[in-house]
């Protein structure tokens, strides 16, 4: 069986950032685990959330001890970018083969709301510019995408640090304010206004 990976090729090389068009991708995901083998897996396109705010984040490897702790933390969370309308997308450049493995390998790893996308080629990431230089598999890194599909924010972390899913949400929640927040702004806090 065939992955089939397409991603548009990015306008400038170098890592995409805040402004930047996150590239349109067609990508294998581990959607679960408890059906017929192959039907643990489906096709996720950027275009089938297209309209809403999408939240894509990458893991370099499976089966590695900082991910899992990621990830789970995410599912943990998945409820709260689901209230803000936001689409949860996981990936790294391991199979949906291997992420099937991994997932009834790992019990944190068996109830996750989110497809894990196989960036099997690399197409994604390569495109998106995170891929560690020595070690070839993603960086930790995590975009917020808005509806017409503009990077607004990037976070990129070394291979041995976990993200803050809360600050990721906190930023998501800015962002669609649409208005200016200061400093270690909250929801529900005054943004600031320009008189």
């Amino acid at each position: 069986m065939t992955t089939t990976n397409t991603t548009e090729t990015p306008t400038r090389q170098g890592t995409l950032t805040v402004g930047d068009t996150f590239p349109d991708f067609k990508l294998k995901a581990c959607v679960s685990i408890d059906k017929s083998y192959f039907d643990n897996f489906k096709d996720v396109a950027l275009s089938d959330s297209k309209g809403k705010w999408r939240v894509v984040f990458f893991w370099p490897l499976d089966f590695t001890f900082v991910c899992p702790t990621e990830i789970t933390d995410f599912n943990k969370h998945f409820g709260d970018f689901k209230d803000r309308g936001a689409v949860l997308l996981g990936a790294s450049c391991d199979s949906e083969h291997v992420h099937l493995a991994w997932r009834k390998n790992h019990p944190d790893l068996k109830n996750l709301q989110f497809p894990m996308l196989a960036d099997y080629k690399k197409e994604l990431s390569t495109a998106l510019g995170i891929l560690h230089k020595q070690a070839g598999a993603p960086l930790r890194a995590t975009f917020v995408i808005d509806p017409d599909n503009i990077i607004r924010y990037v976070d990129i972390c070394d291979l041995s640090v976990g993200r803050n899913t809360k600050e990721i949400l906190r930023v998501l929640d800015a962002l669609q304010t649409g208005e200016l927040c200061p400093s270690c702004w909250e929801k529900g806090k005054e943004t600031v206004k320009v008189a």
